[in-house]
């Protein structure tokens, strides 16, 4: 996982209008994605989003992978919700200039089953931050991609960004005891790496999050630490060593209430149950 792993590796505006927060047009949509509303954390990247629905005056929000929890990594079938949190990170604004610092009070959600997320809560509202460092969320995406289209992957750890297509979509894709679905491996322009884990997978298109960066083979080596496989329907795998993978984000949108909390009792809820 594209976790940093020893100290050796190194260290879209939106509008406010009637509580609504209100997506970037077209024409801001087409503007190159840049570090802005990245947030970087002591050993990975992580982004500053809001649901499609979401209103200036909820709660901000922090996405990273599930192996990026500070906690360490969860094991095989475990899945956080509603627990408490004091993780920081640094708000970076578009060149990767330190705007903040941010914190957590909750764990909205997180796992490593089936994807690969934590969701925080933060103690700020979009309306402050914004007010304060002129920062706006980035939006989740309440589509699934389509392979071919052009993505930008922003990492505030590395404070630097990616540019390539999805590649494809591998169905199940294995890394040593965990298992994710319907992940986005990317061409061979995204060649993320260590630290880069919990980045933001941005739609270059509509300036959206589609995914959220998480893996990658490092050693060519079959479903080992650092070294995903994909798996076909038959059970054979394969390796594609170099190749770097995403997991879905749209899959929040598929699990919210009316007042924007997850409830993975929904019907047609895609994120994993405890």
């Amino acid at each position: 996982m594209r976790l940093r792993r020893t100290l050796a590796l190194g260290a879209a505006l939106l509008a406010t209008a009637g509580g609504l927060l209100v997506g970037p047009t077209p024409a801001q949509a087409a503007t190159a994605v840049t570090l802005a509303s990245t947030i970087r954390l002591n050993d990975c990247s992580a982004s500053l989003v809001r649901y499609p629905s979401s209103v200036s005056t909820d709660r901000a929000m922090m996405l990273t992978n599930g192996h990026c929890y500070e906690g360490g990594f969860l094991g095989a079938g475990q899945v956080l919700q509603n627990r408490t949190s004091n993780r920081t990170g640094t708000l970076l604004g578009s060149s990767g200039n330190s705007l903040g610092t941010v914190r957590a009070d909750r764990v909205l959600y997180a796992t490593m089953t089936g994807t690969d997320v934590t969701l925080y809560r933060l103690t700020s509202t979009y309306s402050t931050l914004q007010s304060r460092y002129g920062a706006t969320a980035l939006t989740l995406s309440s589509a699934r991609p389509a392979a071919g289209i052009s993505i930008t992957i922003p990492s505030s750890y590395w404070r630097r960004t990616w540019n390539c297509k999805i590649d494809n979509f591998a169905d199940t894709l294995r890394e040593d005891e965990w298992t994710w679905h319907d992940s986005i491996r990317y061409d061979t322009a995204c060649d993320t790496t260590h630290g880069t884990s919990g980045s933001p997978i941005v739609d270059a298109g509509t300036g959206r999050i589609v995914g959220i960066n998480n893996t990658g083979n490092d050693d060519g080596q079959m479903c080992t630490e650092n070294n995903p496989c994909e798996v076909a329907a038959d059970g054979t795998t394969r390796a594609y060593q170099g190749r770097s993978y995403g997991e879905q984000t749209y899959w929040f949108t598929t699990c919210l209430t009316s007042n924007r909390t997850i409830d993975l009792t929904i019907a047609g809820c895609l994120l994993t149950r405890p």
